[in-house]
């Protein structure tokens, strides 16, 4: 079958994120844009807490492309999304949930970008998951959405591998927006087209993320010096790695932010007491500080 032109290809883009733009930078490449970008509402941000658009809905203005944010994905807005004739729609990190009604709008159906090679990690967080557990079998997966938690069936699936081991959660995240886009654009019309046949995954030896919560990130000074290596790579940003110190008889909770090992030593580089700016461990220990879990 004869491929449909890419700029033939009419897809609604459902994202909000920063990692949304960066898909919409890989596809706009190769001449792919969407015909409506579709995200969450305006939200405060800020300490004005003035509303402001999602990443997603300032890069479709600029292009001039028509953007739609409903609160819900109601008999309303399905109307609106069935009236603009998409041939398939794309969803890459959006923050909602499409209900089946949606799903089955475009002829094509919906793909969806998920950063890992499925069935391997399921659920919200595939690159944290990854690197805590020094699992280097790391990729993204182009998938047919279904109701199912990320059990679409496989459109195109490429392995990654990172510069450097263990990596920080923010390089792999960045290697695997560019990667993904990079197929989605090269399956996108192709897919359209019916060239492409999606493959059932293995539903037997799925694995499924944990939850991340914000006390996870509790360091353990004493601990081996690898693992909380990969701990800090791996909640880099969010939720972020802390510890616990005492200076002139005062608990001090402390952020992790950069660490290396030496032979089996687990060193501290850069660290943010709280309320304070991030400064070298080193001096930090200069002003008489002292972990309390070593």
């Amino acid at each position: 079958m004869k491929n449909k032109k890419k700029s033939d290809t009419r897809f609604a883009f459902f994202g909000t994120s920063r990692i949304a733009v960066g898909i919409l930078d890989e596809l706009e490449k190769t001449g792919l844009t969407p015909t409506l970008v579709v995200a969450t509402p305006d939200a405060p941000k800020g300490r004005g807490m003035k509303l402001a658009a999602p990443p997603t809905k300032v890069w479709a203005v600029s292009r001039d492309i028509p953007t739609f944010q409903p609160t819900k994905l109601d008999s309303e807005s399905i109307s609106q999304l069935e009236a603009r004739s998409s041939q398939l729609f794309v969803v890459v990190d959006y923050g909602k949930i499409l209900p089946k009604a949606v799903l089955d709008i475009p002829e094509r159906g919906c793909l969806n970008v998920h950063f890992s090679l499925l069935p391997r990690y399921r659920g919200a967080s595939p690159i944290r998951s990854a690197i805590l557990n020094d699992d280097k079998n790391i990729g993204t997966s182009i998938i047919l959405l279904v109701e199912a938690l990320d059990a679409g069936p496989i459109v195109a699936q490429k392995p990654v591998t990172p510069r450097t081991w263990p990596t920080k959660a923010s390089e792999l995240e960045n290697l695997l927006i560019e990667e993904s886009g990079r197929l989605l654009a090269q399956i996108l019309p192709e897919w359209v087209a019916g060239a492409i046949e999606a493959r059932e995954q293995n539903h037997d030896i799925a694995t499924y993320c944990e939850k991340i919560e914000k006390e996870d990130g509790l360091l353990d000074l004493s601990a081996n010096a690898y693992q909380n290596l990969l701990k800090v790579r791996a909640y880099e940003g969010w939720p972020g790695t802390y510890t616990f110190f005492e200076r002139n008889g005062k608990k001090l909770r402390v952020q992790i932010l950069d660490v290396h090992l030496e032979g089996d030593a687990l060193i501290i580089d850069r660290i943010k007491p709280e309320g304070k700016k991030e400064m070298d461990y080193d001096e930090f220990l200069r002003s008489g500080a002292k972990p309390l879990n070593i």
